[in-house]
C-alpha cells in the first residue's frame, strides 16, 4: 500500500497515481491532527488508567495475600509452638517414668537380695534409661538418667541398710541346752536357756549363762485359725496409742515369755511388752515385768514372734493380769495385733498406758500364747574364760574352773565359791530370729520363681537365686554354687565332699540366706564364703524340730563334721550336732551338741550383721528424688 504525504503547508495532497490531486481546507487538515493527537492521548490515558488499576488490584491481591500469611502464621505459629511444647513434654515425661520405673526396679532387686550390675542401661516407655548402682557409707546410691530425645531427666534413690539380726553370742540354744565333748569349745560367749553340760577339755574362752529356761508348753493360748482373718491397729493415733489383753492362768507360777502375732506398717519404733496387773477390769499403774520387743523381728505379713521377760514375777491363778503393748503413736507407722474371737477368759482394750482404756470389741481377742515356769539353769564340767575374765553365771555350778565371777546359788567341786548375792538367776533370752522373719525370707525366695524336684550341683559350678526348690538342694563333689538371692528349700540341703557355696560379689558388706523346711547335712571339706568383702556372711536356717535318734531317722536339724569352715548356722526348733574339726561362726539352735575338737569362733561384727533381704538388716529407702 502506497503512503499519502499531507503537505500541511500548501494545503494540498500530492499526486497520486490514478486520481486527481485533490486539495483539502486547513483548517480540516488541522482538525484532523488534532483529532488524531486526542485519540492518541485518549488511547495511552485510557491504557494508563489501566494500568493504573491492574497494579491497584494486584497491590490489592498482594496486600490481602500478606494479611492472609499474617494471619495463617498468627494461628499457626502457636499451634506449632504448643505442638513443639507438647511433644517435649511428652518426651520429658518418658524420660521422667522410665527413670523412676528403673529405679524402682533397682531399688526392688536390693531389698530383695537380687544380682544387680553397678552400670546396665535399657528401653522403658521409648526412653533409654542409663542406671548406675554403687556403694556408699552405710547402702547403696541408685541413679537412673533417662533420654527420651534429647530430653534428659534423671532420678536419684538411696537406700540404707536396716537394723541387722543380733546375734549377740558364739552360741545361744533354747531349753533343749549345751552339750560339749571331746575338747570341744566356743571361742566368745554362750548364753543357754536350758543346761550347760561339758566334759574334761571343755571350754568357753569368755562368759556362759545358763538361764532358767522357759516352759516347753505354753499355759494360755490364743492363736486360732492359723491364718488370722484380721487385726486390730495401734500405736497410730494418740486414743489408740497402745494395747492390751487381758488373760488369767490356770496354775501359779513365774512367766518367762509370749508369743503375739503381730505386723507393721512402714517402719515404727520399738514395742515395750508389759505384764501389768489389774485395776477396775483395766491396765493398773503397775507393771510387774516388760520387755522390748525389737521392730525388726515384726514384719508387714501376720507372723509370730517371741519376746521373754527379763524378770520373772509369779502369776496367780484367779487373778487378772494384762498383756500390754506400748508404743509411741504416728499416723503413718503403726502396728496391727491378729485378732478372733476364741480367748473366753479376756478381754481386748486400747488407751495409753497411765491413761484411759477403752473396749475395743465384745468379741475381740488378740492372737497370743502365755508361757510359764521352766527348769533352773546349770553349769556343769566346763573352764569358763580365760586370763581372769570371763563369768559363769547359773542357779547352780558344779565341777567348772571359771576365770572371771562366779554367780550361783549352789555349786560344788569349782575352782571358787558361789556369789550367790550380787545376781539373781539369770532369765531366758528369745532367739534373734522370728517366725515372721522367715516367712518373709520365703517370700524373698519366691519372687525369682520355683524349681520343681531337686536341685544338684555336683563337680561342677552353677549361678542360683533368688529361688524356692521343691525338693532337695545338694552340692557335692568339688561343685560349687554363687548365690545371687535368697534361696528357699522345701526339702533337705546336703553339702559335702569339697563343695563351696559362696555369695555374689554384689552381696557387698551384706549377708545371704539359705532357709530349709528339711534337715541340713555337712560334711567332709565344705566351704562356706560371702561376698569376699568383711561382714558378709552366709546364714544356713532350718525349721525343722529334728533332734536326731529316732526323730527324723536319725538325722540332725543340722548335722556338721569334718573340716567345714565359716558359717552361721540357725536350728530355733530343732538341735545342731557339730563334730570333728569344724569351725563355725555362730549357732543358735533349741539344742546344741559339739564334740570331737570342734569350734565355734564368734567374730564380733556378727553383733549387728545385716542381711540382704527381709525386714532384718535389710535396704530401707533413706531418699528419693529428681535430680535433673
Amino acid at each position: 500500500m502506497r503512503k499519502i504525504k499531507i503537505n500541511f503547508a500548501s494545503g494540498l495532497t500530492p499526486n497520486v497515481k490514478g486520481r486527481h490531486a485533490f486539495k483539502y481546507p486547513i483548517w480540516w487538515l488541522y482538525f484532523m491532527k488534532r483529532h488524531s493527537l486526542f485519540f492518541k492521548n485518549s488511547m495511552e490515558a485510557t491504557e494508563a488508567r489501566r494500568l493504573r488499576t491492574g497494579q491497584a488490584m494486584i497491590t490489592g491481591i498482594m496486600f490481602l495475600l500478606f494479611a492472609s500469611l499474617i494471619l495463617i502464621f498468627g494461628i499457626s505459629l502457636p499451634l506449632l509452638s504448643q505442638m513443639r511444647m507438647f511433644g517435649g513434654l511428652k518426651n520429658s515425661n518418658q524420660s521422667f517414668y522410665a527413670s523412676e520405673g528403673a529405679v524402682e526396679d533397682a531399688v526392688l532387686k536390693v531389698k530383695r537380695g537380687q544380682n544387680v550390675l553397678s552400670q546396665s542401661s535399657l528401653f522403658l516407655n521409648d526412653a533409654e534409661v542409663s542406671v548406675l548402682v554403687s556403694d556408699i557409707l552405710g547402702g547403696k546410691e541408685i541413679t537412673a538418667e533417662g533420654d527420651s530425645d534429647n530430653h534428659i531427666r534423671k532420678v536419684k534413690s538411696s537406700v540404707s541398710v536396716g537394723e541387722g539380726v543380733t546375734f549377740h553370742y558364739g552360741v545361744q540354744t533354747g531349753n533343749g541346752g549345751f552339750i560339749l565333748r571331746g575338747n570341744a569349745g566356743v571361742v566368745g560367749n554362750v548364753y543357754s536357756n536350758g543346761s550347760i553340760t561339758g566334759d574334761n577339755g571343755a571350754y568357753i574362752s569368755a562368759s556362759a549363762v545358763s538361764a532358767n529356761s522357759s516352759a516347753l508348753s505354753s499355759n494360755q493360748t490364743n492363736n486360732i485359725p492359723t491364718t488370722p482373718t484380721g487385726g486390730i491397729i495401734f500405736g497410730q493415733t494418740s486414743v489408740a496409742e497402745d494395747i492390751a489383753q487381758s488373760f488369767i492362768v490356770s496354775e501359779n507360777g513365774p512367766i518367762n515369755k509370749v508369743r503375739l502375732n503381730l505386723r507393721k506398717t512402714s517402719t515404727p519404733g520399738n514395742i515395750t511388752v508389759r505384764i501389768m496387773s489389774d485395776s477396775n477390769d483395766s491396765p493398773s499403774s503397775t507393771t510387774l515385768t516388760s520387755v522390748t520387743l525389737g521392730a525388726s523381728l515384726v514384719t508387714t505379713q501376720f507372723g509370730f514372734v517371741e519376746v521373754v521377760f527379763p524378770t520373772n514375777p509369779e502369776l496367780t491363778t484367779g487373778t487378772n493380769y494384762w498383756l500390754v503393748l506400748d508404743v509411741s503413736n504416728n499416723s503413718n507407722r503403726y502396728y496391727e495385733w491378729a485378732k478372733n474371737t476364741d480367748y473366753t477368759s479376756g478381754l481386748l482394750k486400747n488407751g495409753r498406758v497411765g491413761s484411759s482404756w477403752g473396749v475395743v470389741s465384745p468379741s475381740a481377742d488378740g492372737y497370743f500364747e502365755i508361757y510359764l515356769g521352766g527348769l533352773l539353769g546349770s553349769i556343769d564340767n566346763v573352764d569358763v574364760g580365760q586370763s581372769g575374765v570371763g563369768d559363769a553365771w547359773a542357779h547352780t555350778v558344779n565341777n567348772s574352773s571359771v576365770a572371771g565371777n562366779l554367780y550361783c546359788q549352789t555349786g560344788t567341786g569349782n575352782n571358787k565359791s558361789c556369789d550367790d548375792t550380787t545376781q539373781p538367776d539369770p532369765s531366758a533370752t528369745a532367739f534373734p530370729i522370728s517366725d515372721a522373719n522367715i516367712a518373709e525370707w520365703k517370700d524373698w525366695a519366691l519372687v525369682g520363681g520355683t524349681i520343681s524336684g531337686d536341685y544338684s550341683v555336683d563337680d561342677t559350678s552353677a549361678t542360683l537365686g533368688p529361688k524356692k526348690i521343691n525338693g532337695n538342694l545338694t552340692v557335692s563333689n568339688g561343685g560349687r554354687l554363687d548365690v545371687t538371692g535368697t534361696l528357699w528349700v522345701t526339702g533337705n540341703i546336703i553339702v559335702l565332699n569339697n563343695a563351696t557355696i559362696a555369695l555374689d560379689p554384689s552381696y557387698t558388706t551384706t549377708g545371704g540366706i539359705i532357709v530349709a523346711d528339711g534337715y541340713i547335712d555337712l560334711s567332709n571339706n565344705v566351704v562356706f564364703s560371702g561376698s569376699g568383702v568383711v561382714g558378709s556372711y552366709i546364714l544356713l536356717l532350718t525349721t525343722s524340730d529334728c533332734a536326731g535318734g529316732v526323730t527324723c531317722g536319725g538325722n540332725y536339724a543340722i548335722a556338721v563334721e569334718n573340716n567345714v569352715e565359716a558359717a552361721i548356722l540357725n536350728a530355733q526348733k530343732g538341735t545342731i550336732n557339730i563334730a570333728n574339726n569344724v569351725e563355725i561362726n555362730a549357732a543358735t539352735a533349741k539344742t546344741i551338741r559339739m564334740e570331737n575338737n570342734a569350734t565355734v569362733t564368734y567374730l564380733s561384727g556378727l553383733a549387728d550383721l545385716s542381711f540382704s533381704s527381709g525386714p532384718s538388716g535389710g535396704y530401707e529407702i533413706k531418699s528419693w528424688a529428681e535430680v535433673e
